[in-house]
Order: C-alpha cells, then sequence, then structure tokens
C-alpha cells in the first residue's frame, strides 16, 4: 500500500470519527441531567410585573405568576425524580434573548409572559396556556385610540422581541402610517411614553396594566378600545424535550382541574394595585387546557 494511500485513508477515519458522533447524537434529557446534577435553571423577566420580575423588596428575588407556576413544576420534578431537595438557579432574560439562551442550555425552562405563537413553536415547547392576554395601545388620558386608525402620526413604542414589534411594523405597512420605536425593554418604552417622546406604547394589555399599576401611572395613562391579537402566554421547554414538558403539562392540568389556580390567580391580578379578573379566553383555558398560538386578529393570521 502506497504511502499516498495510507493517507488518504488516515484523513477519511478522522473526519468519521468527527462527524459520526454529531449526526448521531440524540437531544440532551433535562430530566436525566437534572436527576444527576440536582438542579434546574429557571429563566425569569426583570419587569414582566405581575407574570415575572425581580422584587426588590425581597432581596431580589424573582417573583410572579408564571413563576409560582414554574416553582410548581419544580415540586412535581421532585417528586417524579424521588429528589429531597433541588438547587433552583434563576437567570434573568430579556424578550429578545430568551429563546436563544433557552436553546444554548442556559436555562431550562423560560417562565415570563411569552405568547405562543406558530413561529416560536417551530423553535421551542409550550406548556398549557396559563394566561391569555391581548395587545392593545396605552396612551395618555384623553388621546383619541378607539380605532387602529388613530394611530396615525403618532410615534408608537413597542419592546424588542415582543410579539407587538412584528405584530407593529406590519400595521404600519398595510393599515396605519405611524412611526414605531424600539425600545430594549418594557421599562424604557414606559418611561418613553411618560416623558412623551412617544404617543403610545403597543403590548400586552396585561403587561401595560401591570406597568400603570407599579409607577402609579393609572389616573394619567388609559388602554386604547381596540384589540389587535389574542396572546396565549406559556411556560416554554426546549423543543423535543418530551419529558419536562410532560411534568409541565401534568402539573398545570392538576392545577387547573383542581381550581388550584384559583388562589395563585387572585394573588398576582385581584390586588390593592391591580385588578384583572379571569377573562373568557383564560377561563376556558383552565377548563380545556390546550397549546393553541396566538392570532393576529386584524390581519387574519397566526402570530
Amino acid at each position: 500500500m502506497t504511502c499516498r494511500l495510507l493517507r488518504l485513508l488516515a484523513l477519511a477515519a478522522a473526519s468519521f470519527a468527527l462527524s459520526a458522533p454529531a449526526s448521531a447524537q440524540a437531544p440532551a434529557d433535562t430530566m436525566a441531567r437534572i436527576h444527576q446534577t440536582r438542579a434546574i435553571t429557571l429563566g425569569v423577566r426583570e419587569s414582566a410585573w405581575p407574570f415575572s420580575f425581580v422584587d426588590a423588596q425581597n432581596g431580589g428575588k424573582p417573583a410572579g405568576y408564571s413563576v409560582d407556576l414554574c416553582l410548581a413544576v419544580v415540586e412535581e420534578i421532585k417528586s417524579a425524580l424521588k429528589l429531597k431537595d433541588l438547587d433552583v438557579k434563576y437567570r434573568t432574560v430579556s424578550g429578545s434573548e430568551r429563546i436563544p439562551k433557552l436553546e444554548s442550555g442556559e436555562i431550562d425552562l423560560e417562565c415570563g409572559s411569552t405568547t405562543n405563537t406558530k413561529a416560536r413553536q417551530e423553535r421551542v415547547a409550550f406548556g398549557p396556556t396559563m394566561f391569555v392576554a391581548g395587545i392593545r395601545v396605552l396612551v395618555p388620558k384623553g388621546t383619541k385610540a378607539d380605532t387602529v386608525q388613530d394611530l396615525a402620526g403618532m410615534t408608537v413604542a413597542v419592546s424588542k422581541g415582543a410579539t407587538s414589534e412584528k405584530l407593529m411594523a406590519q400595521l404600519t405597512v398595510s393599515e396605519v402610517k405611524a412611526t414605531v420605536k424600539v425600545f430594549d425593554n418594557n421599562d424604557e418604552a414606559f418611561k418613553a411614553l411618560r416623558a412623551g417622546t412617544v404617543k403610545a406604547f403597543a403590548q400586552d394589555d396585561s403587561l401595560l396594566l401591570g406597568l400603570a399599576a407599579r409607577n402609579k401611572a393609572q389616573d394619567a395613562l388609559v388602554l386604547g378600545n381596540f384589540v389587535l391579537s389574542v396572546e396565549p402566554y406559556a411556560i416554554m421547554a426546549r423543543k423535543n424535550d418530551t419529558a419536562l414538558m410532560a411534568v409541565v403539562d401534568r402539573t398545570l392540568g392538576r392545577l387547573y382541574a383542581s381550581r388550584e389556580i384559583d388562589p395563585i390567580y387572585r394573588k398576582w391580578f385581584m390586588t390593592d394595585q391591580l385588578s384583572i379578573p379571569v377573562g373568557r379566553l383564560t377561563r376556558e383555558s383552565f377548563s380545556r387546557p390546550n397549546k393553541e398560538p396566538g392570532v393576529a386578529m386584524m390581519l387574519g393570521y397566526s402570530l
């Protein structure tokens, strides 16, 4: 056998050794890793109150409706894996980085205010709907916002990575001549609205009400009268992470069927600061758990 042929065979063998494991590698089993490491990392939002936020009054500990539901999932994981203790780690994620950090393994579950959309289903898995919001606009009191056409000539704030960013971009092409200004997060967009540098802030109504309540601005700001979308919120996990998602499904299904969800809901949405009664679509999601994606009603397509 010639030296040249030996070199070719060696190169071929090296190439196979490098490529074969990658193509044969199975998706990571998060439940198996949790069992081995006794740890899970939850992705939370910094200021998506009352769903997911860093509670400055409680030493910076994450809190909120979505966080409580994820912690119920953690308890079910402990039971399923027969673990006495499970170390819960938290990592704050922005709207634009929540899916990349989930895909990269930096977080195991995302516990925020994330809408289940058809586009996102291509990349991640969603648990059962836990709340249904709708995109609306927050405007200064006295501002006419009865229809989407009233946004003509306005500068409208949106948050980077939110479904409202995509929706408003479409609307300004086909429906209304408004200017869209993208901010890094909800707090920055809200500050711009309060400062008057934008005339409206488009976001999920529940988050807008939460921002107004936390900033004691209910007397100065109001929601517009039109709704642009149906936004079903859900916990996110990695796509094809079936064992972990089965625990999410089982936990929320039990909370809904037993009505344990009711006091959790009241804890966050029926308070001295905020009053959001259970809406029809949210109640139906508790009665008949589902994973239906959101819909842009005005444009007639799935988000």
